[in-house]
């Protein structure tokens, strides 16, 4: 007859097995923990000094003969609508931002792709009718924050960002991306802000750090006299729902 041995539960060798799975299985944790706190720091720090190189251009420009800042003052934009076709045949990357949906507004525009001008101005789209993704900002869903920019107007036609200021907090604004994938953010908070002393930090950042942030700028108030640029500046400050 066959006999089988049971090893105790108390076994000096399972105990040692055990401790040290224990032990390496706390380091790993720990290891992965010091790399996401490591890479959270460092794109902090790096949306911290763009926003700072941001800051720094505009006051440059606010001293300059184009009183502008926040924003590069580019040529007035075009008022002729982009074409249905060319509109819904958009293509991007499938995790950057594609369309931006506004419901209380009536928007349903194309994000384009966007840098910094010579003068490291944040730029703006060509026409009032699309916006534009600031690419040194987050993907849409990810921590940290997409900065979104847009006309409030032309001399002719009311630009895509014209009725922002009619946003309020619990608002919904939607992204989607290259990918069809939706993403739902909720207003928190509306700020408007002198041309020339916009809070490019915070509007790089999530105005809460717990969530992915999406925060939308344009210009606002009066037509400076003698110039084709806004006095004030507004930023909606949203967080992922």
């Amino acid at each position: 007859m066959t006999s089988y041995k049971l090893v105790s539960l108390h076994s000096p060798r399972l105990t040692i097995f055990s401790r040290l799975m224990l032990v390496l299985g706390i380091a790993f944790l720990l290891v992965g923990l010091g790399i996401a706190f490591r890479d959270a720091r460092t794109n902090r720090l790096e949306n911290i000094a763009v926003a700072k190189m941001i800051a720094e251009a505009n006051r440059k420009l606010a001293k300059s003969t184009t009183p502008v800042a926040a924003l590069a003052s580019a040529a007035v934009p075009a008022t002729t609508k982009p074409a249905v076709n060319s509109v819904a045949g958009y293509v991007v990357p499938p995790d950057m931002p594609r369309y931006l949906i506004i419901p209380k507004l009536g928007v349903d525009a194309r994000i384009l792709s966007v840098g910094l001008d010579n003068l490291g101005a944040l730029k703006t789209p060509a026409n009032v009718f699309d916006t534009a993704w600031f690419n040194q900002s987050s993907l849409p869903g990810q921590q940290g924050a997409m900065l979104i920019d847009g006309h409030v107007s032309s001399w002719t036609a009311h630009g895509v960002f014209h009725d922002l200021k009619k946003l309020a907090s619990g608002d919904v604004v939607k992204i989607q991306r290259g990918d069809g994938a939706v993403f739902n953010y909720g207003v928190v908070k509306v700020q408007l802000y002198e041309a020339d002393s916009v809070d490019m930090v915070a509007a790089t950042m999530s105005i809460d750090s717990s969530k992915p942030g999406l925060n939308l700028i344009s210009c606002t108030g009066d037509v400076i006299s003698g110039t084709n640029d806004f006095n004030k500046r507004i930023v909606v400050f949203a967080t992922k729902i």
